[in-house]
């Protein structure tokens, strides 16, 4: 018999060489992905990343750290306290101590897997007058004339009463990729409103 190009016989063995397999990616998800995901959970999910200023990030380790160090021991004593005072069932302060005691770690295990997600941008190194993360943006209220100042920020660090406001509000998403001298609508709970975009800094 003719062997085909290629393979050869020693006594009763067939040795037939292997073909070269060209990577390739298996997962359709990643086929049709532009950029590598930035990280992956053991389940081949993405992880979702929070962004921040470093300002932002800061005051979440701090606020961390005073739950972990201060928060907790102090109700732990609270309870014990409570404790001694006998019968659980109606004992107001242990159930008061018990409550706070979830609420504090529910917050600490929330600011651990935002620091473990976050992406933190040093606003200090961005420039230009296109409307983006971390950007201070003045607006003048096209209705009112009213001037307002809003820096974009994270969602952990977002604040009205001091200015900042989360990326994801719909005055922020409505503001990405605007330029000063631009005008936006927002739709908000009261009606839509319009402003003029005035001034856009890097603080």
């Amino acid at each position: 018999m003719e062997l085909a190009a290629g393979t050869a016989r020693r006594g009763d063995v067939l040795f037939v060489p292997l073909r070269p397999v060209a990577n390739r990616i298996t997962s359709k998800r990643f086929a049709t992905m532009a950029v590598p995901p930035a990280k992956l959970k053991d389940d081949d999910e993405m992880v979702e990343k929070v962004p921040m200023t470093q300002g932002g990030y800061a005051a979440l380790e701090v606020e961390l750290k005073q739950r972990q160090s201060v928060d907790r021991p102090r109700i732990v004593e609270q309870i014990a306290e409570a404790r001694s005072h006998g019968d659980l069932s109606e004992n107001a302060e242990y159930h008061a101590a018990k409550e706070a005691q979830s609420h504090n770690e529910g917050r600490i295990a929330e600011i651990e897997d935002k620091l473990a997600r976050a992406d933190i941008i040093d606003v200090s190194k961005l420039s230009g007058d296109t409307i983006m993360f971390g950007a201070t943006v003045t607006l003048i209220d096209e209705d009112t004339e009213k001037k307002a100042v809003w820096q974009i920020v994270g969602e952990p660090e977002a604040d009205a009463k001091k200015g900042r406001i989360s990326i994801t509000s719909p005055l922020a998403r409505a503001l990405i990729g605007k330029k000063k001298g631009a005008s936006v609508e927002v739709v908000a709970p009261g009606g839509a409103k319009a402003y003029e975009i005035t001034k856009v800094d890097w603080k």
